[in-house]
């Protein structure tokens, strides 16, 4: 699905794919790329993906799509992973320390107390100096420092008060830090937490550029950090009438890179990776080329890279077939491992740290009632879309029965028992009827109609539902993603990809008004053990948390975790050096390695 680079931390993304919150994640097992010799460098390297890029943001709700992140992880930072940022995650979610582009040091345990230094000269694409005034920035808009906002119960409105920054994760973690101290060559940032946190090894103190939200305000960066320094914090037990400026930095963050054709402002295309867009083509391709301002290590041996939106499986193999694309990164099916090995293409194969689900949505009247919730998950057939989806590309698949763990987790079983999940394997049509009593509720269903696994999902679902009762309403789309925040819709078919690190995700997802809780969900005691899990620094302790939420959530009726996926990818032999990974930054969590063949 969709899913922190700046200042924030991983989170879930999601995707056309899917996506989990899983957060230790199965180990994928690689096939090795045995291509021929490399070539010395330069050239022009093409992939396709499934979904179209529509934001050079992708840490907004509504921008938070698994493109947008490929894109913003290339050129910077996204979902708390980057190439111009401090840190990047290997196969094994392990982290990777970026030193080339600064260094992260605990200072002291007791408060807890992070050092962010980064090396000098790195500049912006433009040629702008990159300073601790972006790791500012970045703590601002991830932090909440300045909300002031009390949001309606029912609706998650806005009451009184002032919500500035938009996103897609959650301020939990740097909520607890104080205002930030900054050296005096503005190179290192310091962060000092009220309490334990766990998760402080993966915030990425890196984000948008400082320079250019301020120009888009129209005031001075020297200006727009003397306003950060000035305003007070915000306190919602006694908010402040806005501050304009604030809220036209916030505004420029939260909208201003949305984009439906290439812009002509190229300030929204500033990077601090090893890549820059050069070149976008709605509903078909972005272009990067090198940064000629990059100096780190994940400088490219080639000189561009295209990446193609080919929504179509079909379409995608034909064009790797014809060279038309390097590689691809296809909706895996049964039918497209037998194409693609008719073809003898190159596969590179494992599971993905994501998961399909069906969400029921808390926030309209169909589903206030929990008796109709229960009914309607009583009626999804789990064990006939997992058998028509992935059993034929995996036939030791299974149901998946958390909305947390994955079954590679050591903790999934003491989960399942937990939740109950698995009581809901197969339809109870009669125990369905039973709950709804007579009455037949409208179930408004979306879904995205361009991917095939989530069509098929919708019309069996739709398919049994209806025998209870039901009336289910086709409310899929292809603008799936941006409807999410919406609220016409009873429940969603989607999937989350999480970067397999960490634990932002659960408020992220679970926590009341959390950045991607698009189906209003709020339980007052899953909001504590959310909190708890933030600052439990004990494994055994934070899984028995995890646990706890889990089975909360099956309580409250959440809806359905349907399947964990597998992860494809694909090559014509044209490349050197992919190689699987199954989080959310797909096939080009290392293009930068990447060289075409002899």
């Amino acid at each position: 699905m969709f899913s922190s680079r700046r200042s924030r931390l991983l989170t879930a993304t999601a995707v056309a794919g899917v996506a989990a919150l899983a957060l230790a994640g199965c180990t994928a097992s690689n096939t090795d790329n045995g291509g021929s010799g490399k070539s010395s460098g330069g050239g022009t390297i093409t992939i396709a993906v499934t979904n179209a890029f529509t934001s050079f943001n992708g840490d907004t709700p509504q921008s938070n799509l698994d493109t947008n992140g490929m894109v913003g992880y290339l050129t910077g930072i996204s979902g708390g992973l980057g190439l111009g940022s401090f840190e990047t995650l290997d196969p094994s979610y392990e982290v990777v320390k970026q030193e080339s582009f600064g260094t992260m040091e605990k200072t002291s345990d007791d408060p807890l107390t992070v050092k962010y230094t980064l090396k000098d000269g790195l500049k912006w694409s433009d040629g702008e100096p990159i300073t601790a005034d972006d790791m500012l920035f970045a703590w601002v808009v991830n932090s909440g420092w300045f909300d002031d906002a009390t949001l309606d119960p029912e609706t998650g409105e806005v009451s009184k008060g002032t919500q500035y920054f938009s996103l897609a994760g959650s301020t939990t973690g740097l909520d607890m830090t104080d205002f930030p101290e900054i050296s005096d060559d503005n190179l290192s940032l310091t962060i000092k937490y009220s309490e334990p946190f766990v998760d402080w090894e993966l915030v990425n103190m890196m984000g948008k550029p400082a320079h250019v939200a301020a120009d888009h305000a129209g005031i001075s960066l020297e200006d727009m950090i003397k306003l950060f320094k000035d305003t007070p914090k915000g306190d919602p037990a006694n908010p402040a009438k806005p501050n304009d400026t604030l809220k036209k930095i916030a505004d420029f963050w939260n909208t201003g890179y949305d984009v439906t054709s290439m812009p002509k402002d190229d300030s929204l295309l500033v990077s601090s990776g090893p890549f820059v867009v050069s070149a976008f083509t709605p509903e078909q391709s972005i272009t990067l080329e090198k940064n000629p301002e990059y100096k780190g290590d994940n400088e490219p041996a080639y000189d561009k890279l295209i990446i193609r939106f080919i929504g179509d499986t079909n379409a995608q193999i034909t064009a790797l077939q014809n060279g038309e694309v390097n590689a691809i990164y296809p909706q895996p099916s049964a039918d497209t491992l037998t194409a693609l090995e008719k073809m003898n293409a190159e596969l590179f194969q494992g599971d993905q740290v994501s998961y399909d689900h069906l969400d029921l949505n808390f926030g309209t009247e169909t589903f206030k009632d929990p008796k109709v919730r229960e009914a309607f998950m009583k009626t999804v057939p789990r064990q006939q879309i997992l058998d028509s989806i992935i059993t034929p590309i995996n036939d030791k698949a299974e149901v998946l029965n958390s909305q947390i763990f994955l079954p590679a987790n050591k903790e999934y079983k003491d989960a399942v028992a937990a939740s109950g999940y698995d009581q809901y394997n197969e339809p109870d049509i009669d125990g369905a009827k039973a709950l709804l009593n007579g009455a037949t509720p409208t179930v408004r269903i979306l879904y995205n109609t361009e991917n095939p696994n989530r069509v098929d999902s919708f019309q069996a679902i739709k398919n049994s539902a209806e025998k209870a009762g039901f009336k289910v309403v086709d409310a899929g789309s292809k603008d799936w993603g941006s409807l999410l925040t919406s609220n016409d819709y009873d429940a969603s078919i989607f999937g989350w990809i999480s970067p397999g690190a960490g634990s932002a995700a659960l408020p992220q997802i679970f926590k009341t008004r959390g950045g991607g809780n698009y189906n209003h969900y709020s339980d007052a005691e899953v909001d504590k053990l959310v909190d708890q899990s933030q600052v439990t620094l004990d494994p055994d302790e934070l899984a028995q948390i995890k646990i706890k939420i889990d089975a909360a959530t099956a309580k409250d009726f959440y809806g359905l975790p349907l399947f964990q996926l597998p992860g494809l990818f694909a090559s014509n032999g044209t490349i050197d050096g992919i190689k699987y990974m199954g989080n959310q930054t797909g096939l080009v969590w290392n293009a930068q390695d990447w060289t075409l063949t002899k």
